[in-house]
């Protein structure tokens, strides 16, 4: 019982950290967050493994960890609030062509970030051609196009 206990333990302590740390998918990790997700890994394991190195240990904790995030995606798919405090909502980072500076900053992106989405979806050059912006709950940024008048 010890190893799910602590498997729980793990289990939501980071999808907290994961969940305040920002949103990024696979595509847009750097060097540095890659190393972190490897010593997070190792650490993780290590506590919950704790001194029970045997392969029973490793069974429970796999079947733990798959268990509660099946049982979380129920609980979002009954409650859409739940969804919104697990996985987030979408953010508007640029609004017809006028960057939100707070929202870039609380997602810890820079406008380059916006303009690189915007150059490879849409082949826009300049933030004033963006209708919205948007950060995703995936991760992506989403680009909506202004609608040239005439």
């Amino acid at each position: 019982m010890d190893a799910v206990l602590r498997g729980l333990a793990i289990y939501f302590t980071l999808l907290v950290i994961i969940r305040l740390s920002g949103r990024r998918t696979l595509a847009q990790m750097t060097p540095f967050d890659l190393v972190i997700v490897l010593v997070i890994s190792e650490t993780t394991q290590q506590a919950m493994l704790g001194d029970d190195f045997s392969i029973t240990n490793a069974v429970i904790l796999i079947l733990t960890l798959f268990t509660t995030d099946i049982g979380l995606s129920y609980v979002k798919r009954w409650w859409p609030r739940a969804a919104h405090i697990i996985d987030g909502v979408p953010t508007v980072l640029v609004t017809d062509g006028v960057y939100d500076e707070r929202a870039l900053k609380g997602a810890r992106l820079q406008k380059e970030d916006v303009m690189q989405a915007a150059r490879s979806q849409e082949g826009i050059e300049s933030v004033t051609e963006i209708k919205f912006a948007i950060l995703e709950v995936s991760g992506n940024i989403s680009i909506i196009k202004k609608q040239k008048s005439g």
